[in-house]
């Protein structure tokens, strides 16, 4: 038997020198702009091979798996997307997909949009697999679980990380929750004086508070007019939720004649809060709505500079808007 220890011997060194070449520090030939080498899960260490052959960075297949097996990394590969840019050696690009340094793309989701602008941003994302872009508003809230059967508002803006090839749903689902997180975390801390039955009824006067703000400064008084005004049944008269009624007819130009035009969304037609939100709040909003300012302003008209004056009767809230607007104000 010892007359094949010798052999056997000498080619593991030879494997060992070859591992060692294989991951030696000199630079994979990584062109500029990057590459991308994408794993799947599931992918075995030939296909993983293959694939680092096939991006382009000069290492075969067969020596990346040598290198891998000798090394003991062989099932220490995690999936994702790695951009490959140079310089980088055989040694840090293991390195890499050891560790799971995948690359992540993001989409920010802006306080204010309403759901369609959202779903414009995540249809126009390159990275993102569009698995929502044939459902309906209703068909997408079933596939994410949201029982509600109305979108607007339900999720919260922010900036999403991603790995590349992540279905849009994917987005949808985890905006969704944290919005349901957020909101109950904000309702727990709400002041006992804020005139809201539940929940969903804060998520509406957030989506307005969020529409009127000009100033973050003002976030808190705005929320306390609006809350003023629901205690003592006093319309919300909100330019931003008439409009939301308006749709598609809105063309910018906001006419008396649209704040006569009654829809469940005109809060100069209809007393109390509308149906449902007008856009997506954000955490500010949300608290806002549940924690008002305690004053005893029932008027705000814009001073154009984004702050808000505001006023306890109408003959003030009337010079108000003279001084700023000379039209009517909110």
């Amino acid at each position: 038997m010892s007359r094949f220890l010798v052999p056997i011997s000498i080619l593991l060194a030879a494997l060992a020198a070859l591992a060692f070449i294989s991951l030696r520090d000199a630079p994979l030939s990584v062109t500029d702009p990057p590459t991308r080498l994408r794993i799947e899960r599931g992918m075995g260490l030939s296909a993983i091979g293959d694939a680092v052959e096939r991006s382009g960075a000069g290492w075969a297949s067969w020596q990346f798996q040598l290198a891998a097996r000798l090394r003991g990394e062989a099932h220490r590969i995690q999936a994702g997307v790695y951009e490959l840019r140079g310089p980088l050696s055989r040694r840090s690009l293991m390195g890499k997909l050891v560790r799971g340094e995948v690359l992540l793309a993001e989409v920010r989701v802006i306080e204010g949009w309403t759901f369609r602008q959202m779903r414009q941003a995540l249809a126009r994302h390159p990275d993102l697999q569009q698995d929502a872009a044939a459902l309906s508003d209703a068909q997408l809230l079933a596939r994410i679980g949201a029982a509600e059967p109305h979108p607007e508002g339900l999720f919260l803006p922010s900036t999403y990380r991603f790995a590349p090839g992540t279905p849009d749903l994917e987005i949808y689902r985890q905006s969704y929750r944290l919005m349901k997180r957020t909101l109950d975390e904000a309702w727990s801390a709400r002041a006992a004086s804020a005139p809201l039955a539940n929940p969903y009824q804060a998520l509406i006067l957030a989506s307005i508070v969020e529409k009127e703000t000009g100033r973050d400064a003002d976030r808190e008084r705005i929320a306390g007019v609006f809350a003023n005004r629901l205690r003592i049944g006093m319309m919300l008269q909100s330019d931003p939720t008439t409009i939301y009624g308006l749709g598609a007819r809105f063309d910018g130009n906001l006419r008396r004649a649209d704040l006569r035009a009654d829809t469940p969304y005109n809060t100069y037609t209809r007393s109390g809060l509308p149906p449902t939100p007008i856009a997506l709040p954000g955490k500010a909003s949300l608290a806002a709505a549940l924690n008002p300012h305690s004053f005893t302003a029932l008027y705000f008209v814009a001073r154009g500079d984004g702050t808000s004056e505001f006023s306890n009767d109408l003959a003030a809230h009337q010079r108000a808007v003279d001084r700023y607007q000379r039209k009517g104000g909110s």
